[in-house]
């Protein structure tokens, strides 16, 4: 029995056929509701801010170029203490939005290339695409400033920390 998949955190739509030859701004705010289940898909304490500004113009018939500047405030968890980390993101990057057409291969050979965002139709999902973005963007070592990891074993260490110093007491000497 198939189930439908859980609605996305933060959606927004924009149709490629509607953009004309100007430019067009999209900006868009995740409200609480959103920021709180993207926090949750994430798998992070919280989202506090969540801002997006999309600048979109036309590149061909069924093309556009998007920058978009991000803008977060998150809460992860140090992966030393797991205390509360607070971090602001400022990021900006480009897509090629491509309506019904396929990626160019040449331009994956290039780093610095926009990513090529393929849509079945002209609709594209600028939401979906910031939330990705801020994933992309999230630190995947938080870590609050002064937290050390605790010494390993074998590093000057008691003997008394080590798992068998009991059991070496109780061997019978030679």
């Amino acid at each position: 029995m198939m189930t439908d998949a859980p609605p996305f955190p933060l959606s927004r739509h924009f149709d490629l056929a509607r953009l004309g030859d100007a430019a067009q701004e999209v900006t868009i705010d995740a409200d609480a509701e959103a920021r709180a289940a993207i926090a949750r898909q994430f798998g992070i304490p919280a989202v506090e801010a969540l801002s997006g500004r999309f600048h979109i113009s036309r590149i061909g018939p069924d093309q556009a170029e998007a920058r978009l500047e991000l803008a977060a405030r998150v809460i992860q968890s140090c992966v030393v203490s797991l205390e509360p980390v607070e971090q602001t993101i400022a990021e900006r990057t480009s897509f090629r939005l491509l309506a019904g057409g396929e990626p160019d291969d040449a331009g994956s050979l290039d780093p610095d290339a926009p990513d090529d965002i393929v849509a079945d139709g002209t609709v594209f999902d600028l939401g979906a695409l910031l939330v990705e973005q801020l994933a992309l963007a999230l630190d995947p070592y938080p870590r609050r400033p002064g937290a050390e990891p605790p010494a390993a074993s074998g590093t000057g260490a008691k003997d008394e920390a080590h798992p068998f110093a009991a059991l070496a007491r109780l061997r019978r000497p030679d």
